[in-house]
């Protein structure tokens, strides 16, 4: 991988992408083998959407959420600069495969089926699903959405979650309010998304007319954790144990707290 050489190339190339940098520790120092996976030597490039809230989005034009304090206190436990990418969603993942990202921060599910794919992180977050629909619907669990039209990505663990379950998937872009919107509109009679999603979206903006039912987390929940390139093993090695040194320390739980309300985080 080819590397800047100038600093001042590179901070020039980061004002122009828009993404954000954050200093690293000096307390560790990244190992050789980590440095040689890595898009840029010594920083930690991270693809996140920045429009799902609580996870990645913007405060006062400011890119924060969990998935942000996250990825650059771990860069900082990893001995790294952190570069945070906004991205839309339909190109996300594909970016770890194609040397674009080190590793994806974005409220990723991790399912057998994306497994196949890309390798994760152990899982740090544990979130309740909630199914959404207008005050007059019917459906009361996942069990009921069978044959029912569903809103939700392509590509995404809700659209798995609608197949599995027998719904009628209809697509939308992603984004939570437009998914929102599509469902006053009639497109569809409800969604799925977690609940930290959806009480993040609810204090910010007007959902009259909607309500949430949250779903058991032993039918579904939300496990989240970060995605690499299966070919990045220094690095998610690294990125774990930096991890597990967060959990330890209880940082992990104050920003599930800060961001969801509650600890939703993964002992």
């Amino acid at each position: 991988m080819k590397f800047l050489k100038k600093l001042s190339i590179a901070a020039a190339a980061l004002l122009m992408a828009g993404a954000t940098v954050v200093p690293a520790a000096t307390a560790h120092a990244a190992s050789s083998s980590v440095n040689s996976e890595l898009v840029h030597k010594g920083q930690l490039t991270i693809g996140t959407e920045g429009t799902f809230s609580p996870y990645s989005f913007r405060k006062n034009s400011k890119l924060t959420g969990f998935e942000v304090d996250l990825g650059k206190a771990v860069a900082k436990k990893m001995g790294l600069k952190a570069k945070i990418v906004p991205t839309k969603w339909d190109s996300l993942l594909a970016g770890v495969n194609s040397d674009k990202f080190d590793v994806i921060m974005d409220g990723i599910t991790v399912t057998a089926k994306r497994r196949k794919h890309y390798a994760f992180s152990s899982i740090y977050l544990k979130v309740p699903f909630v199914l959404i629909q207008k005050k007059n619907g019917k459906l009361n669990s996942l069990d009921d959405i069978k044959g029912h039209k569903i809103i939700g990505p392509v590509g995404s663990n809700y659209a798995m979650i609608i197949k599995k379950f027998g719904g009628k998937l209809v697509q939308d872009d992603g984004n939570f309010g437009t998914t929102l919107s599509l469902l006053k509109q009639g497109r569809g009679e409800a969604t799925i998304d977690d609940e930290g999603a959806w009480k993040a979206y609810t204090a910010d903006h007007q959902t009259k007319g909607l309500k949430a039912t949250t779903i058991p987390t032993d039918q579904a929940a939300d496990e989240v954790g970060a995605a690499f390139s299966k070919k990045d093993k220094a690095t998610r090695k690294a990125f774990n144990k930096a991890l597990d040194e967060l959990r330890q320390d209880g940082t992990i739980t104050k920003l599930s707290k800060k961001y969801f309300g509650k600890d939703v985080s993964v002992k």
